[in-house]
């Protein structure tokens, strides 16, 4: 394990231990609090011999994924008991149940305007983010953002994104501002390794758009005369604790379409090694001219099915299509 990533875990650790230390003080002598207590302490005995982050039966390295989940995992999958086997399982479907109820609701048209999205996990769960919030008359709030790393440990990041907006929104700040704090917050309350990139942007009832690209893939801004990109504008969340962010404005004529997907679009690759890539993304694009925006999405999962065939994704997927009304 890196030792930048090791110092975190033991700050944390020690940390939890505190707590730990003070209910038993309040609280006095509990079994339950007494047992995490000493599986802190077993967890901090391991790192100064060296054998943290490696599993107590084959001495292989835990997945790093659960083990930033939680600190105090002692056993890599191949090595749990049954009774941990079983939970993880209830756990899996849990968190699946739970991110599948963070996704906004379909159909989604707001006046001026119709929406779709394609949420497609490359395991169980998935560390992509995706939300619609309708802000009444003056339009909605539209996000689009992939979590590093992958599983449920940016599943669970992917959820405090979510909250985290959800929360800003009613605050109605300018859009460079809600992503300013959010990115603070996010950054304040994960380990260093963690970010986001980010498509965060508004719509207006009369097609006006503004957005801020915090290092995510361009967006696709497709018209009669062809495709035009927007490209980042800025680091992804969660890098620097005190980011600042840029927004651009533009406008969707009615029949106009903006799209949008997350890496695992970009980089499928079919059974001879190629990747999709921004290219082809870009060719697919132009020929969604004139399609609803749930056409323009299920034109391009049908173009990335038939390229990569049966090989499977590498990647968590997301799709965005929003389309100006033409009425």
């Amino acid at each position: 394990m890196a030792e930048n990533i090791q110092a975190v875990m033991k700050e944390q650790l020690l940390q939890r231990r505190e707590k730990l230390e003070d209910v038993l003080n309040r609280a006095g002598d509990q079994e339950d609090v007494r047992r995490l207590l000493h599986q802190v302490d077993s967890a901090l005995q391991r790192m100064e011999e060296g054998s943290y982050g490696l599993c107590l039966t084959c001495h292989d390295p835990i997945e790093q994924e659960r083990l930033m989940a939680d600190p105090l995992m002692e056993f890599c999958l191949d090595h749990l008991t049954p009774v941990q086997q079983r939970a993880l399982e209830e756990d899996l479907a849990l968190a699946v149940q739970v991110q599948r109820g963070l996704l906004p609701p379909l159909p989604f048209a707001p006046p001026g305007w119709e929406a779709h999205y394609h949420y497609r996990p490359a395991g169980t769960v998935s560390g992509d983010y995706c939300d619609l919030v309708p802000s009444g008359e003056e339009g909605f709030h539209f996000f689009l953002g992939d979590v590093s790393g992958k599983g449920v440990a940016a599943s669970m990041l992917m959820s405090q994104l979510h909250a985290l907006f959800r929360a800003l929104i009613p605050q109605s700040l300018p859009l460079e501002h809600l992503v300013s704090r959010a990115s603070r917050f996010f950054c304040e309350s994960t380990l260093p390794m963690h970010y986001a990139t980010l498509v965060c942007g508004r719509a207006g009832t009369h097609g006006g758009i503004e957005f801020c690209n915090a290092g995510h893939p361009p967006l696709l801004h497709i018209r009669d005369t062809g495709v035009e990109e927007y490209a980042s504008t800025g680091l992804p969340i969660g890098v620097f604790c005190d980011s600042g962010f840029r927004t651009e404005r533009f406008r969707l004529a009615p029949g106009e379409t903006l799209l949008a997907c997350t890496d695992g679009f970009l980089e499928a690759r079919n059974a001879a090694g190629d990747e999709f890539g921004r290219d082809r993304f870009r060719a697919l694009a132009k020929g969604c001219f004139g399609k609803e925006a749930r056409g323009a999405v299920e034109t391009c999962l049908k173009a990335l099915d038939d390229f990569k065939g049966r090989t499977p994704l590498s990647d968590d997927l997301t799709l965005l299509a929003l389309r100006r009304s033409e009425s």
